[in-house]
């Protein structure tokens, strides 16, 4: 594996722990696809360092469980503003 990818790898789980990032805050962040992030995450860093993938795995679980959570909350907000701006 080319150097730049196991430290991109390292960078971007480091970045999900210590900044409680979603995949796709993450990939905004770093300038790639999420589907990148996911395959840093789960596969490239699993064979790199295979503690500090568990560890973004965990937070990235917990996003992924809390996700619908997030979503109701965005569509609520939006349809506040729409009715606010309406009036």
């Amino acid at each position: 594996m080319k150097d730049y990818i196991e430290e991109r790898a390292i960078n971007i789980a480091n970045y999900i722990i210590e900044c409680n990032a979603t995949v796709r805050q993450t990939a905004k962040a770093f300038g790639v696809s999420k589907s990148t992030v996911h395959k840093d995450v789960t596969d490239r860093l699993m064979q790199i360092n295979p503690a500090l993938a568990k560890q973004a795995r965990c937070v990235l679980d917990v996003n992924k469980s809390e996700r619908h959570i997030r979503g109701g909350l965005a569509t609520k907000e939006k349809y506040l503003h729409q009715h606010k701006v309406g009036i």
